[in-house]
């Protein structure tokens, strides 16, 4: 009964650990999904993104150093020059260059079309990993072209959600909460925008995208995860906060107090720069960056349901379709990943099954060797004695 036990709990415990890289990208959509909402709100009370970024990242270094301090510091390695620059080059791309690309975008349109734009990010992740070697395409392979099928499916939800927008679908009836004139008023400000918004978001996803990229050459470098989280959130405040004092010429801007703009600061550092860089860190190191980003299209489905909910703002039938098609594709991506995760596995398995095997070979014929030296030793000496017992 206990033996049952045992192997049961073993089959529980490896199916967990497989299951934990899934668990963390799904928990950290509910995660980013949440800051669309809170930062929005924020936005609507005054709040400057630009403060915003250095905020969060303050945020973030203030409740993550000291865990990186202590936990790693048997771990950490040497902080070359050549490690500093990539944090450095991190630090831009996603604090700096991404975020306010970001939150400019999201304030031109609203956070569901945010959301829905991010969708492109496992498509240019994709391709940006194939140009820099991080992923190997082999059209003869089926889990290598799932994960083709399953881009460029998930690209054409996207386009499809960016594009046509459809009727207005009620799902939730508080999204009927809203005036028909406040509703015009919002969609007359978003139209005037629109294009520029557009553009922000897709120059932050190329960023993003270079982000993860880099950040997987970093950790081969510097494989310390929380560390690296930790200086990356601190250049991120610096190199912020030096873009903040150019563009906000107001001091009365960085006022902040108990409200909506303090919320959006630390939640915003906690979980989507804290928590996200340190799990997108891991899951990145193990199973590369297309992995990482291949789950940003369930947050736009989550956004949705919140921004109805809490922002009242209408879900079109485009959306609805898109994101069916990009739950299709991102299935046939990360198939395609788990695939080609499980043939690597049983790769180093049979390697490693045949380095055990090497040394229990080479005793055996150690041991034959052996037996012939002592065969030859002895026969000599037999020789001598019976050729001595042969003279006179």
């Amino acid at each position: 009964m206990r033996m049952g036990e045992k192997s049961i709990w073993g089959i529980t415990s490896m199916a967990f650990n497989k299951m934990k890289p899934y668990l963390a990208m799904v928990s950290l959509q509910f995660g980013y999904a949440g800051m669309y909402i809170i930062t929005m709100l924020s936005f609507k009370h005054g709040f400057s993104h630009w403060i915003l970024v250095v905020y969060r990242h303050a945020v973030a270094t203030m409740v993550f150093a000291p865990f990186a301090f202590f936990l790693e510091r048997k771990i950490r390695p040497k902080l070359t020059l050549s490690v500093f620059l990539k944090i450095m080059l991190l630090a831009f791309l996603e604090p700096v260059l991404d975020q306010n690309l970001y939150y400019v975008g999201m304030k031109y349109t609203s956070a569901t079309f945010t959301a829905a734009t991010i969708n492109i990010l496992p498509g240019i992740t994709f391709i940006m990993a194939v140009i820099f070697r991080l992923e190997k395409v082999n059209l003869k392979q089926i889990h290598s072209l799932a994960k083709v099928i399953g881009t460029g499916i998930t690209l054409l939800g996207a386009m499809l959600m960016t594009f046509y927008k459809g009727p207005v679908v009620d799902i939730l009836p508080h999204s009927l909460s809203r005036s028909h004139h406040e509703t015009a008023s919002t969609v007359g400000s978003a139209d005037q925008h629109w294009i520029t918004g557009t553009i922000m978001l897709l120059s932050c996803i190329v960023g993003w995208s270079g982000f993860f990229i880099v950040q997987n050459k970093t950790l081969k470098e510097y494989p310390a995860e929380l560390s690296l989280t930790s200086l990356v959130c601190f250049m991120g405040m610096v190199e912020g906060g030096v873009v903040a004092i150019i563009m906000e010429h107001h001091i009365s801007a960085w006022a902040i107090g108990f409200d909506s703009r303090l919320l959006a600061a630390v939640y915003s550092g906690i979980v989507c720069s804290g928590i996200a860089y340190y799990l997108q860190s891991v899951v990145n190191k193990a199973r590369g960056p297309v992995f990482v980003t291949s789950f940003s299209p369930l947050s736009m489905i989550i956004t949705a349901l919140l921004g109805a909910m809490v922002l009242a703002e209408q879900i079109h039938l485009g959306s609805l379709i898109g994101a069916i098609i990009i739950v299709f594709g991102l299935y046939s991506v990360v198939w395609g990943k788990s695939k080609e995760n499980s043939n690597s596995d049983e790769l180093v398995y049979e390697e490693n099954k045949s380095h055990d095997a090497l040394p229990v070979v080479y005793k055996k014929t150690s041991n034959i060797l052996d037996n012939a030296t002592t065969d030859t030793d002895v026969k000599p000496d037999v020789r001598e004695n019976n050729s001595l017992n042969q003279e006179p």
